[in-house]
């Protein structure tokens, strides 16, 4: 195996590569052509009763200076994870990350716990959810939306894929809205907060079809932690 990344693979275990690959799942976003290469999702149903997502690669890579013959974007993927939960940005946690060089080329593995309780804003909106949340409610998500971003843009680090399908927050009675996000694959850092704050909030205003109160609220707990207006 190569390419593993510091702290998530199982190193010790030298099958575990194929017991990850071998575990029985249903495709939840099926193998499409992209960056060169196959990409695709799988849900898994552990026998220990845990709900898993395996994300699974071949020659799906992306190119930049460091890596100008390319490098898995799982890779990339699971370094955005480990430092956004470094951030205390709520993420999947990771179970196995992996790479190795197969017959048709570089494969890769990426598995993460499901998120338990969680739904994508878009979910949520599609079944207008928020109606039943109540507008203090309703605040409350948005403001800790903001905050997550905030915290983001701070370590100058770029989501780089904002859309509400990839924002999913957990709303309980009784208990304080979470927000956790998904989809790191293009997550990256930026030389400034400023480049990464205006690329993320730029996108997310193209794909968020949300009213005043949403974004005010949203801004207000961006300013929470950053003392700073939205750039961009």
């Amino acid at each position: 195996m190569d390419g593993l990344v510091r702290g998530v693979a199982d190193s010790a275990m030298p099958d575990s590569f194929d017991r990850w690959l071998g575990c029985p799942g249903e495709w939840v976003e099926a193998p499409n052509q992209r960056r060169g290469g196959l990409s695709g999702v799988q849900r898994l149903q552990g026998s220990d009763g845990r709900l898993r997502y395996r994300k699974q690669q071949v020659e799906h890579c992306y190119r930049d200076w460091r890596h100008p013959f390319g490098e898995p974007t799982i890779l990339r993927e699971a370094r955005a994870f480990e430092a956004f939960a470094a951030l205390g940005v709520r993420v999947p946690a990771l179970v196995y990350c992996g790479t190795r060089r197969g017959l048709a080329g570089r494969e890769a593995l990426l598995v993460t716990e499901a998120l338990a309780g969680f739904d994508s804003l878009e979910s949520c909106y599609a079944r207008q959810a928020p109606a039943d949340w109540g507008g203090e409610r309703h605040a409350e998500v948005f403001r800790r939306i903001g905050a997550v971003l905030a915290r983001l843009h701070l370590a100058r680090w770029q989501h780089g894929c904002l859309y509400p399908k990839h924002i999913f927050v957990r709303v309980d009675e009784g208990r304080a809205a979470e927000v956790a996000l998904l989809d790191l694959e293009k997550s990256r850092r930026r030389l400034s907060r400023g480049l990464a704050a205006r690329h993320d909030l730029r996108q997310l205003r193209r794909h968020a079809d949300w009213g005043a109160l949403e974004w005010g609220n949203l801004e207000a707990g961006y300013r929470e932690i950053t003392g700073q207006p939205f750039e961009g």
